[in-house]
């Protein structure tokens, strides 16, 4: 029996391949339904798109080491063209270049029909969603296995009653050596990513980064939902104790990469609900995914240990990262890119909330890694304050992340997520107001950045006070505390933590130079507010009034 054959029987898809992709008119390519993580092993090593790693992970490595921002279009028509804030990360592109795309890529596909080169595609049929009510059927029909294997560790496996009724809400086609022409296609480059809304399909060209497969989804969840009165979010969500019978203590984490989202949440004394994305309805919080995409870089097994034991376990994906002496996975190694990763399924994590879902947040977190050593390591945010760091949702990139980045850079990204967010940032924005009014929520702001001074002159925050200063805030601890206020950006500010340095507490008590924090602080101030000119003119005066000062005094 074939391989396809016996996907076929265990999964009861339909054994005529034309039915499977109809709808996207192939029917000469050689297809494996429903492959499971062995056979995807099989097949990636088989064709060359991996190696084994010691402990069983399977390593590539890709054309691309990270997303294509700028090559990802969306489709305006009737449906979009007054709902998506186009500009920035939202890119339109016309029906006609999708369908001239399309009828490229199905001819790509179909190619070498009843020859050895006939091509080979993996078609995984996955639920984005843990949440029934919520949740979107996904069809991944893709070139390589080891795409094929990321999708099945990133999204949920639906059960084998679910997938014998499987009908897909959405279909993503993705054929990395299929590459555009820029002078006749209508895209930017060789690379695209296209995203119609209308016929709810997603076209994936000319990049390996599997990363692409998991955020094209995220985005379509962002444009959907709010519709529903669901609130899509880029965040992790954990949750403690179930200490007053109203579904335990529930904590998200929102974060742009390198803030600490994932590094966080892996509380070995709260369960994992999920790492990265996440919809908080009328009834609590559910995670989009069945899985983690962590970055490892520098990972580090004291600190981390869940983390570290996913990137030596069979069914991992690990994305860019080098191998050593006997295939072990070197973490310390940037040497292909900063941005390596680590695929897997979440209950390779052990403490997590197999459910996926939980109650309403009594916490959340605005995380930042602020080079610029000016934010303190946590304060207290008002509604209005909230709304302001949401729509800023600021970082900072170090020298080295990046070529030209020779001192700390600002990275504004809206709700912690531009580019994947295709409505209005206020819709976002006021979307959530609305739930943490509803659930009276507590928003922190925590800085796992730098302190005693800017990047190349202080030092990174201790991740283990950081997590003193969580466990405080998420306990109730701080409720009780003394709070001073900080002039430049407004912000409340414990007098004391508990294992906590008091110096630390207070970021410009942390300098050696008062003056010199004073005068960096001014800067990030003028940098907030130049930001948020684009956003004054549709949010309350007083959220505009929590704005930072840059001529405040001490």
């Amino acid at each position: 029996m074939s391989l396809t054959s016996a996907r076929q029987e265990a999964t009861g898809l339909p054994d005529a391949p034309s039915t499977v992709l109809s709808d996207l008119g192939i029917h000469d390519a050689t297809l494996h339904l429903q492959p499971g993580v062995s056979e995807l092993y099989e097949a990636a090593l088989r064709r060359g798109e991996g190696h084994l790693a010691a402990g069983g992970p399977l390593a590539v490595r890709t054309n691309k080491t990270g997303r294509s921002p700028k090559d990802r279009f969306i489709v305006e028509d009737d449906l979009t063209r007054d709902t998506v804030w186009w500009g920035g990360f939202n890119t339109p592109i016309s029906p006609v270049v999708f369908d001239r795309l399309l009828d490229k890529m199905t001819a790509y596909a179909n190619a070498g029909a009843g020859s050895a080169d006939r091509r080979e595609l993996f078609v995984q049929n996955l639920f984005a969603g843990t949440d029934p009510a919520h949740r979107l059927g996904v069809r991944f029909v893709q070139e390589m296995a080891y795409h094929s294997l990321f999708v099945r560790n990133m999204f949920v496996r639906p059960t084998e009653t679910e997938l014998a009724e499987f009908t897909p809400d959405w279909t993503v086609l993705n054929l990395p050596s299929f590459r555009a022409d820029p002078a006749t296609d209508g895209v930017r480059s060789d690379t695209f990513i296209l995203v119609n809304f209308s016929r709810k399909m997603v076209l994936i060209g000319g990049t390996e980064y599997a990363g692409e497969n998991k955020k094209a989804i995220f985005g379509v969840l962002n444009f959907l939902l709010p519709e529903r009165g669901v609130m899509p979010m880029h965040c992790s969500a954990n949750v403690g104790a179930d200490i007053d019978g109203k579904g335990g203590d529930v904590a998200l984490f929102f974060g742009l990469s390198g803030t600490g989202k994932t590094t966080l949440s892996a509380d070995p004394t709260r369960a994992l609900i999920g790492d990265d994305e996440h919809g908080w309805t009328e009834d609590g919080v559910f995670n989009f995914e069945g899985g983690c995409y962590a970055k490892v870089i520098g990972l580090n097994a004291e600190a981390e240990p869940d983390i570290y034991r996913t990137t030596h376990t069979f069914g991992t994906v690990l994305e860019n990262v080098v191998l050593g002496k006997g295939g072990t996975p070197d973490l310390n190694d940037g040497s292909l890119t900063e941005n390596t990763r680590s695929a897997y399924p979440i209950e390779q994590i052990g403490n997590i909330v197999e459910a996926g879902r939980a109650g309403h947040p009594r916490n959340i977190v605005f995380l930042t890694a602020d080079a610029y050593g000016v934010l303190p390591p946590i304060s207290r945010l008002t509604p209005e304050q909230t709304m302001y760091f949401f729509l800023s949702g600021f970082t900072a990139k170090i020298p080295g992340t990046e070529d030209g980045i020779t001192e700390p850079q600002p990275t504004f990204s809206t709700c912690f997520g531009a580019p994947f967010m295709p409505r209005h940032p206020g819709e976002y924005a006021r979307l959530l107001a609305q739930k943490v009014q509803a659930s009276g929520a507590r928003v922190w702001l925590v800085n796992t950045g730098w302190t005693g001074g800017m990047y190349g002159q202080g030092k990174r925050m201790s991740i283990r006070h950081t997590r003193a200063m969580l466990n405080a805030a998420l306990s109730g601890e701080l409720d009780g505390m003394t709070f001073e206020r900080e002039p430049h950006f407004g912000l409340e500010i414990p007098a004391q933590v508990p294992g906590v340095p008091e110096g630390v507490l207070n970021p410009r008590h942390a300098w050696a130079d008062a003056d010199a924090y004073d005068q960096v602080a001014r800067k990030l101030a003028r940098m907030f507010r130049e930001n948020f000119k684009r956003f004054e003119s549709g949010v309350d005066a007083g959220v505009t009034a929590s704005m930072p000062d840059p001529d405040a005094q001490n």
